[in-house]
């Protein structure tokens, strides 16, 4: 049964992940995303999308370098597919929530209905409620699309022990068209020394940007829905480009132990196009 319930799923990690006061919340995303639109060329609005899941105060300068890429398609896009790894239950397939809508200190945004519908039938496609209850990898991405898309619906898919094939039959039955934007949620590398990781970290970006299918969950832990993004956009022609690769070293952490942050953006276009 893939008809959500009449519920919302309440932030979990509000407050600990990022600001859990709307007011603050906002002041820290429009510094994010004033820091990364001021830093960047203008580029064209990306179909897809990679984006790292950590606390803000690590990976949402790099976030906002790919989100800040969205401003021309802020009144555009008015569905967003969010796919994210599960860090604490452990589901076979890709997991709806189970309810009818995301809440953060922002406000809610509902579930796309239609979305959900046209999942049906699809036997990697599950309902788990426990697997997004705790979830942080698709609930830090919300309160970004939130303060740079002016109204949307959410498909948010847990992602757990599923095939890059499986993925990408989920997202070419969402594909859509400039109304619809593909998020996918992934850090990469974890706690390997500041160098090591910069290593590790560029070679998993040649591979992302190479479409490789084979990246392993240490290179990335969103490795099953990158693959499944990789493997879509080779066979649609999608142009991808790094848009930022740094670490918490770079950002809020010491550079002993570190965590790798990437954002990818891919496009449908021409990347000059408008």
């Amino acid at each position: 049964m893939l008809q959500p319930a009449a519920s919302v799923r309440a932030p979990a990690v509000a407050g600990m992940f990022y600001p859990g006061e709307s007011r603050e919340l906002s002041q820290t995303l429009a510094q994010m995303l004033g820091q990364a639109a001021h830093d960047a060329p203008e580029r064209a609005v990306p179909k897809a999308m990679i984006a790292p899941h950590a606390g803000y105060i690590y990976s949402g300068p790099v976030a906002a370098s790919v989100y800040a890429l969205l401003a021309a398609g802020r009144s555009r896009i008015h569905r967003v597919v969010l796919l994210g790894p599960t860090h604490r239950v452990a589901v076979r397939g890709l997991a709806l929530p189970g309810c009818n809508a995301f809440a953060t200190p922002l406000g809610t945004v509902e579930i796309d209905a239609a979305a959900v519908d046209r999942l049906r039938g699809m036997p990697q496609v599950v309902v788990s409620e426990q697997a997004h209850a705790l979830e942080h990898s698709l609930e830090v991405h919300v309160p970004f699309l939130q303060a740079v898309i002016e109204k949307f619906t959410l498909v948010p898919l847990a992602v757990g022990h599923a095939s890059a094939e499986e993925v990408a039959e989920v997202l070419d039955a969402l594909w859509g068209g400039p109304e619809t934007l593909i998020v996918v949620s992934s850090d990469l590398s974890h706690y390997l020394s500041y160098s090591d990781a910069q290593a590790v970290d560029r070679a998993t970006a040649k591979a992302i940007l190479g479409f490789a299918t084979d990246i392993s969950h240490e290179q990335a832990c969103g490795a099953t829905p990158v693959t499944g993004l990789t493997h879509t956009a080779r066979r649609r022609g999608l142009k991808p480009e790094l848009i930022d690769l740094r670490n918490s070293g770079d950002t809020a952490g010491d550079k002993n132990r570190v965590v790798g942050y990437g954002a990818f953006a891919f496009y449908e276009e021409a990347r000059d196009a408008r």
